[in-house]
């Protein structure tokens, strides 16, 4: 019986060759499913990278010293904070506007990861079970990756197995670092093979660097610019790029040649310089080209980054069988911006006006999440 990355190996060569040739109460209600009448195309859009704010966690967050409570946590009344809490109706119709057919829920960085050991323990459980309810309530809408308890490394892949073996997730976010100890740290060995066992991804969110890089290379320039610029500017991407690299460096998946991991963003900053990276590969140890490491256990998406430049470069890399689809909800959602914009139709309409063929476009829409996922999915029917 072939492992799983031989299975991926194989299916990823059979579908590029057929191609070529997203506190405060939360909010719950009905909604509807009528599609857009923008819509001109007919395949199935599944989100991934599809952000909540679960009151459990926001009780949490308010409860850690220092922790800015705005909008990105679900916090206040702007328009992104209130979608954030919304998982009915709201959230609903904004699919529908985009074009999305379905979310895969995900609570908003940096989850539990800032949270003292116990506590993210029992929180990441509160927080599951109220996701699993929500995906329960429309199943045909939503799925869901579950948090993870890294500050308690211990009870990390037992919270994993548990939310999808008795919860029904798909996999797990996870947001980089926790404190000090980076994702290649071996206290995370028995998360990543417990994930290897289960054959579900876990996906991996950037989170703020740590404050003397943000003090070194993004303060100082002005009064509310300083912190987009530290985060969902620039910082974020650099962070947990840097990240990835070095658990290809460190054996992770040498380690665990089977797992498959899933970044946004069009690859965190790594994918556009990685001809060059690879000249580290000599003094690296690692078992093999640099390159393999991405096109074998690394999905890519693009988190509502609107660039067909991003696009054919990442499929001109890792190819189409490793692309996934993501909008980044609420935080794309009716900026006005011309590349991170997703409302209106755009979602979907930036995949559809791609110079792709209709194969490629529905493998990075839903079919090779679909694929990633087979196993899990197979398992509950």
């Amino acid at each position: 019986m072939p492992t799983r990355r031989e299975f991926f190996i194989a299916s990823s060569a059979a579908a590029a060759g057929a191609a070529i040739a997203a506190s405060p109460k939360l909010v719950q209600s009905a909604g509807n499913r009528d599609v857009p009448a923008s819509r001109t195309s007919n395949f199935k859009i599944i989100a991934l990278e599809e952000h909540v704010a679960i009151p459990q966690l926001q009780a949490a967050w308010s409860r850690v010293p220092g922790l800015f409570l705005g909008p990105s946590l679900g916090f206040g009344d702007e328009p992104s904070a209130q979608r954030l809490r919304d998982v009915g109706a709201r959230r609903l119709a904004d699919m529908d506007e985009q074009g999305v057919d379905m979310q895969v829920l995900a609570q908003s960085t940096p989850g539990v990861q800032n949270l003292q050991p116990a506590e993210s323990v029992a929180v990441s459980r509160e927080a599951n079970d109220a996701l699993a309810d929500i995906v329960k309530a429309r199943p045909d809408r939503f799925q869901a990756f579950a948090s993870i308890p890294t500050p308690a490394p211990e009870s990390a892949a037992a919270e994993l197995e548990r939310a999808v073996n008795k919860l029904g997730f798909c996999g797990a976010m996870l947001y980089g670092r926790t404190g000090n100890i980076k994702p290649e740290a071996r206290e995370y060995d028995d998360l990543y093979a417990t994930a290897t066992k289960l054959r579900v991804p876990l996906y991996f969110h950037p989170q703020r660097p740590v404050l003397p890089v943000i003090d070194a290379y993004y303060n100082g320039i002005r009064d509310g610019f300083d912190q987009s610029f530290a985060t969902s500017g620039l910082g974020w991407y650099y962070d947990l790029g840097v990240q990835l690299l070095r658990m290809i460096f460190t054996g992770v998946f040498d380690r665990h040649p089977d797992l498959q991991i899933i970044v946004g963003h069009w690859g965190e900053v790594v994918l556009f310089y990685l001809d060059h990276i690879s000249f580290l590969t000599g003094n690296a140890n690692i078992k093999r080209p640099l390159i393999d490491y991405f096109r074998q256990n690394i999905w890519i998406t693009g988190s509502g980054t609107q660039s067909e430049r991003y696009l054919r470069w990442t499929a001109e890399v890792v190819g189409v069988e490793r692309m996934l689809y993501s909008t980044d909800y609420p935080f794309t959602f009716g900026t006005g911006d011309q590349f991170i914009e997703t409302s209106k139709g755009r979602a979907r309409s930036f995949l559809d006006n791609s110079s792709f063929t209709l194969e490629q476009k529905t493998a990075i829409a839903s079919g090779n999440w679909q694929r990633l996922i087979a196993p899990v999915t197979n398992a509950f029917g």
